[in-house]
């Protein structure tokens, strides 16, 4: 009598609150810099969040994002968790001369200028992920626009039309909406009721 075998999909934990707060933290960490509220010094502190836990963290965030056929998840932060890495291991090689952003012909610095590149690529996926949130809750629809808004301001600093200021302090308003969103999906599952409200999915 040939054997019956029950295949059942396992269930994961939401990764979630993962990816939102490996984002949150990083962007805080790099935001602090952009507004000029730590020291010039201090500004390569980011890199190793970037490659661990804003980067690492956050792919692996989408990859069981993936597991739970969350496209949206899976597709945010497995991007997200790449722009980090690829971010944080472009200064690596630009300070070891690995990389090189100066032009031969005129001896002119264009690290801006390719970094500004960088994030418009990303502005533009961003853009497109911020009209998806329309269908999910009010809390990623605001992490989304600060976001974009962010990324926007910053394209406008490396090409040298404005300082990165102000896209640094929105860029701590991202943080911190972020790491709401974060708590708000661990909190809320584990004392059963709303504890942080984040909007009614659409």
């Amino acid at each position: 009598m040939a054997e019956v075998m029950e295949i059942r999909e396992s269930s994961i934990a939401d990764p979630g609150p993962l990816g939102l707060a490996g984002f949150a933290l990083t962007t805080f960490i790099l935001s602090l810099s952009n507004a000029g509220l730590v020291p010039a010094a201090l500004g390569s502190l980011f890199i190793t969040c970037a490659l661990f836990y804003g980067g690492g963290a956050q792919i692996l965030a989408g990859m069981w994002e993936f597991k739970k056929n969350n496209t949206f998840g899976a597709t945010a932060f497995t991007t997200y968790g790449a722009f980090w890495i690829a971010l944080g291991t472009m200064l690596i090689l630009k300070s070891l001369n690995v990389i090189s952003f100066v032009d031969k012909a005129t001896g002119k610095d264009l690290s801006a200028m390719a970094v500004g590149y960088f994030l418009v690529a990303f502005t533009i996926f961003t853009f497109y992920m911020w009209i998806g949130t329309f269908k999910t809750n009010n809390a990623l629809l605001i992490v989304f626009t600060l976001l974009l808004v962010c990324f926007i301001l910053l394209d406008l600093g490396h090409f040298g039309i404005m300082s990165n200021v102000a896209g640094g302090y929105v860029g701590l308003a991202t943080a911190f909406v972020a790491w709401y969103t974060s708590a708000a999906g661990i909190l809320n599952p584990m004392f059963g009721r709303i504890v942080l409200p984040v909007g009614p999915r659409k």
